[in-house]
């Protein structure tokens, strides 16, 4: 409730805003100054042309910092993304090579027209399906989905061959994605896990293996401070078999 009364609240605001030269201001104030380009991204909640126009994603900033530093030192990695967005040509923008799996079909043709020339990003429509009688080995914890497995769209990350540089686990059941797609990290790669504060998935992180580094602070669109996970492999740590 109070998530749609602060989203309704912003978007009655922003044209006002906007006439008033306010964004104009902020944007170019954000360019030198972290807290000015924050306060320009909450004109911006769930309008991704705002978010792709800043070159910003829906992660801490911290965490962009964090993998932009990652990518710029190989100009040929490769992500695989679970969950499309403004993100996802935030990553095009930085890698040689991008996969994101959407599972929303009406997403994943407003994500089609973002996407109409990028060349190196690819992304991929995967639907759950509706659950059966017996066990749901890729749920989502989020309301309106208890009746859908996600399977399908997990193992979507098993059609493209290879190892990835960064890995994005920011969509729909996201503890089955982080344990089927985790040995699917190049050496010295990046799992990228947001909002990792949530409790239905922090048994799954901490039963990763992999070494978290939670980046708390300020994050775009939202009126509150927030964290990104960095998930690594320890050097002394063996890859998972996924069978």
């Amino acid at each position: 409730m109070l998530a749609n009364a602060y989203t309704s609240t912003v978007h009655f605001a922003r044209p006002l805003a906007d006439t008033l030269g306010a964004l104009d201001w902020l944007e170019a104030r954000g360019r030198t100054h972290r807290t000015a380009l924050w306060l320009r991204t909450l004109f911006e909640i769930y309008r991704v042309d705002g978010l792709v126009a800043l070159d910003l994603c829906w992660w801490s900033f911290a965490a962009q910092d964090a993998v932009a530093a990652h990518l710029a030192d190989r100009p040929d990695a490769r992500v695989f993304e679970y969950g499309s967005g403004a993100s996802t040509l935030w990553l095009a923008r930085r890698a040689a090579e991008v996969h994101s799996v959407e599972h929303d079909l009406g997403w994943a043709e407003v994500m089609r027209g973002q996407l109409a020339h990028v060349s190196n990003a690819t992304l991929h429509a995967v639907a759950p399906t509706t659950r059966g009688a017996g066990p749901c080995t890729a749920p989502s914890g989020r309301c309106g989905y208890a009746d859908k497995d996600f399977s399908d769209y997990v193992r979507a990350i098993d059609a493209v061959p290879g190892q990835f540089d960064v890995i994005v686990v920011d969509g729909r059941a996201r503890a089955a994605c982080l344990e089927h797609a985790r040995s699917r990290l190049a050496p010295g790669g990046i799992l990228v896990f947001d909002d990792p504060h949530r409790a239905r998935y922090r048994p799954a992180i901490a039963a990763s293996g992999l070494e978290v580094t939670e980046l708390r602070g300020l994050k775009p669109c939202l009126p509150y401070r927030d964290g990104t996970a960095l998930l690594r492999r320890t050097a002394c740590a063996q890859a998972p078999s996924d069978g």
